[in-house]
């Protein structure tokens, strides 16, 4: 199994600040990253990281929205609260000083967000990156499917969160967490 965030540069990540920033992007930010959002701040405040997630879209299509109610309701039965508005991302959002780790859902989008910041900017990921090779490399838009793509994407975030979350704060924050010996 290879985990793409212990690629030698992920150590482009500053340990020095102590909260770190990390920003979901999708392509309306009513679906993917939204549920992104929710699953970090679990992640998070469960184990007590000093964490601060939001999620915006590349397109102001739904901005001023809740999330897409079908999203609401897969992630409410794993036990997450969409609270965010949808927004879209701002260039300033793209800024280093603005966020540690910026994680597009797709391809499509991390393409518009590499533009929008003036190339390549190592911040400037995809989500996959943070899954083993068993995972597609774009985050699926349940959008316009059916009701069991809303629970791919929530396993796919389950999966790639923690391994962020390790590589944002530095440490094996779950060892021991799975051992069958205990």
């Amino acid at each position: 199994m290879t985990i793409h965030a212990r690629w030698p540069f992920v150590s482009s990540f500053s340990l020095n600040s102590m909260t770190k920033k990390v920003l979901f992007v999708c392509m309306g930010n009513i679906c993917r990253s939204p549920a992104g959002e929710a699953v970090m701040q679990r992640f998070a405040d469960e184990f007590g990281a000093d964490v601060e997630v939001d999620s915006a879209g590349t397109h102001g299509y739904h901005v001023g929205e809740r999330a897409d109610v079908r999203m609401r309701t897969a992630s409410e039965s794993r036990g997450y609260e969409l609270k965010s508005i949808a927004r879209k991302v701002e260039p300033s959002d793209l800024q280093r000083e603005r966020f540690d780790l910026v994680l597009a859902m797709d391809s499509e989008n991390h393409a518009i967000l590499v533009e929008m910041a003036g190339g390549i900017k190592p911040h400037i990921r995809m989500f996959s990156d943070y899954l083993d090779d068993t995972w597609p490399t774009d985050v699926p838009d349940p959008y316009y499917g059916e009701e069991d793509g809303f629970g791919e994407v929530l396993d796919m975030l389950e999966e790639g969160c923690p391994v962020i979350l390790e590589t944002l704060i530095g440490e094996d924050l779950f060892a021991g967490e799975f051992d069958e010996d205990q």
